[in-house]
């Protein structure tokens, strides 16, 4: 049946309005219909919106080492408060520390000296997970997280061998692109004493972007045999640039 042209004309908006709101509510698209290099495009995006808009924050960091696979006992403990800014970089004070004098001395402080002097500007730029550090292949798999949160699924490859870069798995929100969870192995150990870290974190978003609250690194020295080290992040106070 011949829809009247007057008539055809009063539908082609609500026709319109009905497709709009469907892609809306439709969700992302399945991993095997993205484009991988548009999906790499808004990884950088969601990154650089990150750097830009986040001036400084501040956090409490508990640090915990474990040896011998036993991860209910720790051998050492420190919590310290964190303070980053993005002109100077992290500072970090201690709050309360435990366990052994030594480990903490030549793991966590190590530890904290070297996230010093990675945050501070012109070496942070070397560690940031975007496609000037590495080669990202978007992986047919569509993952929904314990939490609840849909990801796309992306491979990491290093452009180049350093400590704070790492061969593995990046969870990006299938909405938004941003980071939601990290697993990988460092391409290279910092020192010649301990092998390279296994490394897995996760992300959840304070004011807008993502924030680490759980880290956990796996590594085995000379010195220590088999190491375990988690990191909680928290009690996040985040600075944004001002709005324009």
């Amino acid at each position: 049946m011949r829809v009247p042209a007057i008539r055809r004309k009063l539908l082609m908006p609500a026709v319109a309005a009905s497709l709009f709101f469907a892609g809306l509510f439709a969700g992302p698209l399945p991993a095997q219909q993205q484009d991988p290099a548009t999906v790499v495009q808004h990884i950088d995006a969601a990154v650089k919106a990150r750097i830009d808009n986040v001036s400084g924050y501040s956090s409490t960091e508990h640090y915990a080492v474990f040896r011998n696979n036993d991860e209910v006992h720790p051998v050492a403990e420190m919590t310290v408060k964190a303070v980053y800014s993005r002109d100077t970089g992290k500072s970090y004070t201690p709050i309360a520390q435990s366990g052994s004098e030594i480990i903490r001395g030549t793991v966590l402080n190590s530890i904290l000296d070297n996230e010093r002097h990675m945050s501070q500007p012109g070496n942070r730029e070397g560690a940031w997970i975007t496609s000037a550090n590495y080669d990202m292949k978007l992986q047919p798999e569509h993952t929904q997280l314990p939490d609840g949160r849909d990801c796309l699924v992306v491979a990491l490859t290093p452009r180049r061998t350093a400590p704070y870069l790492f061969t593995g798995t990046l969870w990006v929100d299938a909405k938004d692109y941003s980071i939601v969870q990290f697993q990988g192995t460092a391409t290279k150990s910092p020192t010649v004493l301990a092998g390279p870290a296994q490394v897995a974190r996760q992300y959840a978003t304070v004011s807008g972007f993502p924030m680490a609250t759980h880290a956990r690194a796996v590594s085995s020295s000379f010195l220590f045999g088999p190491t375990i080290i988690k990191i909680d992040y928290l009690d996040y106070q985040v600075e944004l640039k001002p709005a324009p």
